[in-house]
């Protein structure tokens, strides 16, 4: 038991090491502009170590792509386990924008994909991504059908919702710039998760609950 833990913990550290690593890179010259080797260089590491763990860019870069929409699945859970529009959504918006906070990186390398095509994820777009979306949709259009919220369009209330989180993410340094050059403070940026909030549930129709 005490073997496997030693050997369990160089690898965990080497492994959120090349991921660290591969998050900067990729956020910053792309797919295309990456190599293994300056990821290794990164993260301190010899590349063929780094090719001990993930034989490919490729598989990392899909790593990479996959740790980001595990965080955003989770955030949607309160589609799952609450059916009052304005509290499933304030959370679910609540949940984004810290998110957009806390993997900046993650939400630009995803970002930069679509950007360029989604050529690398195109098989992941048309499977777990369309089938979780529709998901949402058909609970949204529920929310409709049962005059919960205004009628509308279930995709473009998600796109919206997706925009603006994450706006806070892919434009961090137009917003620092635009803060006097510095992040926004915890209570800032609480002002701009309720904000989004309430513009969106106001915006369908959604009676908010006290919080």
């Amino acid at each position: 038991m005490n073997v496997i833990q030693k050997k369990s913990k160089p690898r965990l550290k080497n492994e959120g090491a090349i991921l660290t690593a591969a998050e900067e890179v990729f956020s910053e010259v792309g797919f295309a502009g990456a190599t293994t080797s300056l990821i290794a260089k990164r993260a301190g590491i010899p590349k063929a170590n780094l090719h001990y763990y993930y034989p490919t860019k490729e598989m990392l870069y899909q790593t990479i792509i996959d740790k980001i929409f595990t965080v955003w699945l989770r955030a949607a859970e309160s589609f799952d386990d609450c059916d009052v529009p304005a509290d499933a959504l304030r959370r679910y918006i609540q949940v984004k924008m810290e998110i957009s906070r806390a993997h900046p990186l993650g939400s630009k390398i995803w970002a930069q994909e679509i950007m360029n095509g989604g050529t690398q994820i195109e098989s992941f777009l048309e499977t777990t991504l369309k089938d979780w979306t529709e998901s949402r949709v058909k609970i949204i259009e529920r929310w409709v059908a049962e005059d919960k919220i205004n009628v509308i369009n279930p995709h473009y209330l998600l796109y919206m919702i997706w925009a603006t989180t994450q706006h806070y993410a892919d434009f961090g340094r137009q917003v620092s710039v635009l803060n006097g050059g510095g992040e926004l403070s915890d209570a800032s940026f609480a002002e701009a998760t309720e904000t989004v909030v309430q513009i969106i549930l106001r915006g369908i129709g959604a009676s908010d609950s006290p919080h």
